[in-house]
């Protein structure tokens, strides 16, 4: 048993005071970064609520809807629950390492007791992904959350107490699944040690994993009924990755993968986390057992899907927490080094979004192109063109910029996704000006626009450094048909502050 000794006390008040001013550091970065496009187009879901989305299920938008409640429409309320969620979600992992190490003895003195227990929350909050990921607000940020709550729970499972946590672990996976279908993958995994194992089996023979399962379709229901209605599209559109094959192109797409969690871990924490997987198979208790199917089963799907197809850097981050946990069999000391190193990581990364020290091209310097100078941008924008002029993108995440910073005006969002929103959809012959992006080298598509004028280009910098260049044109909206209403389009609302 750990004992809590005064030592310990202060040693937990000392953490919780810690993570309370590294939530409040995040808060305050958060406010202070503009919008990613990505972010700027899931806002757009929040303020058109769903139970489903083309790209993802629901639950970013409910996370930056919640947010947008305290601090309003604005880049603090948007992400407002990426640092919150991620000090919660420490906490219980924390907790379920604590439960972990109360029912092995072995590991309880294997070295101090308490360092120990924080080891995992640290390990967690050290790796770039997480430290990146309470900042710019994702699918993984609460991705991440639930799958902490899912340890949590079942620690509580597998340390004695009552077998109603598995309503939780229900919850926690069901709520995950909402949040990003990766969420599956752990779950998958704990699916299996119950039918592969001795202790697993045995709860099988109890009603309570049954039930569990029960509260998980439950949550998932809403989803799949939104995609039952809706052409099935985004299981299609996230499920039809699995038919990609190039296997030609395996040690490219496998590179990408050990790069990725190189990166998004930061590589001592990587290295850290392979560690902790080589000393959880040497354990024979439950929970080291259930941590191992949590973890292999989905790294085998990553490899497996990696032999034909690109695996994207973050879609093991589902599986961040699990590692995380793992490092608690770890008896080495150079983890502090490990943590330290990703912090830098992280400093370099924000300092680079902020001040931009280092004069970077945007192919290397990925804060410049995905959110620089975006405010300044939209304002060069409205200055240049009529008060009352519409603003026209066909390009989502260009769309979800212009409807964040252009305060009150008008945006029109061209593009098939719009079809699946429930913003007021625009009638032909409507005129306005469309910008695109120079990266994109063809012109506007005739089938859509009828380009009356072009005006010159307008850039986009940070600090000088130019992110990208836009092509502006005055157009008119295509009609489709005898006074057609264009379903791939779409009025966005403006910023609401």
């Amino acid at each position: 048993m750990i004992v809590k000794t005064a030592s310990h006390t202060r040693g937990a008040w000392m953490c919780l005071i810690a993570l309370g001013l590294l939530t409040l550091l995040r808060l305050i970065l958060a406010a202070w970064i503009p919008l990613s496009p990505d972010e700027a187009y899931y806002r757009l879901w929040a303020l058109a609520r769903a139970a489903g989305y083309l790209d993802h299920p629901p639950m970013v938008a409910l996370w930056m809807r919640i947010g947008m409640f305290f601090a309003g429409d604005t880049a603090e309320g948007l992400r407002f629950m990426g640092p919150v969620s991620a000090a919660i979600g420490t906490i219980l992992l924390v907790q379920a390492a604590q439960q972990w190490l109360q029912s092995q003895k072995v590991l309880a003195e294997s070295s101090s007791r308490f360092v120990t227990a924080v080891k995992p929350g640290i390990v967690l909050n050290s790796t770039l992904a997480v430290g990146l990921g309470t900042l710019i607000m994702t699918p993984d940020t609460p991705l991440v959350f639930f799958m902490a709550l899912l340890l949590w729970s079942v620690s509580n499972l597998l340390s004695g107490k009552h077998p109603a946590f598995w309503l939780l672990v229900g919850l926690s996976a069901g709520l995950g699944f909402d949040s990003k279908y990766t969420a599956l993958l752990p779950v998958a995994g704990l699916g299996l040690w119950l039918l592969a194992t001795h202790a697993g089996r045995q709860w099988l023979r109890t009603p309570w994993p049954w039930l569990g399962a029960v509260v998980a379709v439950i949550c998932m229901a809403p989803v799949v009924e939104w995609n039952a209605t809706h052409h099935w599209v985004s299981f299609l559109k996230q499920g039809g990755r699995a038919g990609d094959w190039q296997p030609g192109r395996m040690f490219t797409f496998m590179g990408e993968l050990l790069g990725g969690q190189v990166g998004l871990a930061s590589p001592l924490i990587f290295v850290l986390f392979v560690v902790a997987i080589k000393y959880l198979l040497r354990l024979r208790d439950q929970f080291a057992q259930l941590l191992l199917c949590m973890i292999l089963l989905p790294v085998a799907v990553f490899v497996q899907h990696a032999i034909g197809a690109r695996v994207q850097a973050n879609w093991p981050v589902v599986l961040y927490p699990a590692l995380a946990l793992s490092v608690v069999c770890v008896p080495y000391r150079w983890w502090k080094a490990a943590c330290a190193l990703g912090v830098a990581m992280f400093v370099v990364v924000v300092g680079q979004a902020l001040w931009a020290p280092a004069h970077l091209s945007p192919h290397f310097d990925m804060t410049l192109r995905q959110m620089g100078g975006w405010p300044e941008f939209v304002q060069t924008v409205e200055n240049q063109i009529s008060p009352d002029a519409l603003l026209i993108a066909d390009e989502y995440g260009l769309a979800g910029e212009l409807s964040f910073y252009a305060q009150n005006r008008e945006v029109l969002a061209v593009e098939p996704r719009w079809q699946f929103f429930a913003f007021p959809h625009s009638t032909c012959g409507v005129e306005g000006y469309l910008l695109r992006s120079r990266r994109r080298h063809d012109q506007p598509d005739a089938a859509l626009f009828d380009v009356l004028a072009q005006y010159p280009d307008i850039s986009r910098s940070r600090r000088g450094a130019v992110a990208d260049s836009y092509a502006v044109y005055r157009v008119r909206l295509r009609c489709l048909g005898s006074d057609a209403v264009r379903e791939d389009t779409a009025i966005l609302p403006a910023n609401k502050r």
